[in-house]
This record gives structure tokens, C-alpha cells and sequence, in this order.
């Protein structure tokens, strides 16, 4: 029986050996495979070189923002200067109109209301063009303080507060106000 026991404790021992080898090649492989821990000096010189390139992304940052930022105030100055500009180019036949009209030398009053009439029409497709609406009241209507100014009050049989007459007519772009109105309203008498 001692004969049959010695041939497993060899194959015992054979396996123990086996798993002893394979542990100390793995562990002599992660040690050839792993770097060496850096020293001291190459760790400062990585730290360094990272915060130049940290140093010099912010830097950059900071310049593109500042480019943006006067870019930015570049078109905003420019909207401001070229705003009328859609306004002045629609403007320029009206003014060719008019000065046409006073070097008209022919005396003939038909010929030179025509030519109002025509100045009209062109600053009127001017106004729409430019979304230029007039405020036109007409009697009868109540006085809106947002679109109209009263510039005088008279006695009427109409209800307070409503507009006699217009004296100018008021002028509104893209639904705000240029010019209110100027009305003459009815009042009670006293």
C-alpha cells in the first residue's frame, strides 16, 4: 500500500511544483512588462509640461473670447451705423422726384401736381416697403393714448373723448410709434 500512496504524493508534488513554476513566470513577466516607477525629477517635468499645455489652452480660451467679444461689438456698431439704410435707399426716388419738380421751369400746374402726386406714391411704397403704417383716426373714434395726442379740446354733441377731427396724422414702424396723432377731442360742456 505504501508503493501505491508514494506515486500520488509524487504526482502531488509534481502538481504543487508545476503551479510554483507558472506563479513565479507570471510574476517575472508582470515585472519585465511593468515600467519602472518614474523618479521624482521626470514627475515634475511631466507636471511642468502639463501645465504649460494647460497654461497655453486657457490663454487661447481667453483670446477667442476677447476676438468674439470685439466681433461681437464690430456688428453691433455696424447695425446701429446701417440701420436706416433700407429707409435711405427707399428714400432716394423721393428725393430725385422732388428735385425734379422744383427745376420743372413749364409754369403748368397740372404737370407739377402730377409730379406730387407721383413723389407721394413713391414715398408711400417707401413707408410700406419699410413697414411704416400711418395712425389715421377718424371722428367718432375713442381717444387711445397710446396711438393718439390731444392737442385740443372742444365742445361737442359727440361723447367725451372721442375724436373730433385730425390735425396730423401719426406714423407707427412694426407696431411702434413714431409719431402719436395729433387730434382734437370732444369734451362736455361745463
Amino acid at each position: 500500500m505504501t508503493e501505491h500512496n508514494e506515486p500520488q504524493q509524487t504526482e502531488t508534488e509534481i502538481e504543487t511544483a508545476a503551479e510554483v513554476e507558472t506563479a513565479e513566470a507570471v510574476e517575472t513577466e508582470q515585472t519585465e512588462t511593468q515600467p519602472e516607477a518614474p523618479s521624482y525629477e521626470e514627475l515634475q517635468a511631466r507636471i511642468a509640461e502639463l501645465e504649460g499645455q494647460l497654461k497655453d489652452s486657457e490663454l487661447r480660451g481667453l483670446a477667442n473670447e476677447q476676438n468674439l467679444r470685439r466681433r461681437h461689438q464690430q456688428e453691433i456698431a455696424d447695425t446701429h451705423k446701417f440701420a436706416g439704410q433700407k429707409f435711405a435707399t427707399e428714400m432716394l426716388p423721393v428725393k430725385d422726384y422732388l428735385e425734379m419738380a422744383l427745376l420743372d421751369q413749364s409754369g403748368n400746374f397740372d404737370a407739377l401736381k402730377m409730379g406730387v402726386q407721383m413723389t407721394l406714391n413713391e414715398l408711400q411704397k417707401a413707408f410700406d416697403t419699410t413697414h411704416i403704417k400711418e395712425i389715421n383716426p377718424q371722428p367718432g373714434d375713442k381717444l387711445d393714448p397710446h396711438q393718439h395726442q390731444a392737442m385740443q379740446a372742444v365742445v361737442s354733441e359727440q361723447e367725451p373723448n372721442t375724436i373730433v377731427s385730425v390735425m396730423k396724422k401719426g406714423y407707427t414702424l412694426s407696431d411702434r410709434v413714431l409719431r402719436p396723432a395729433m387730434v382734437v377731442v370732444a369734451k362736455q360742456e361745463s
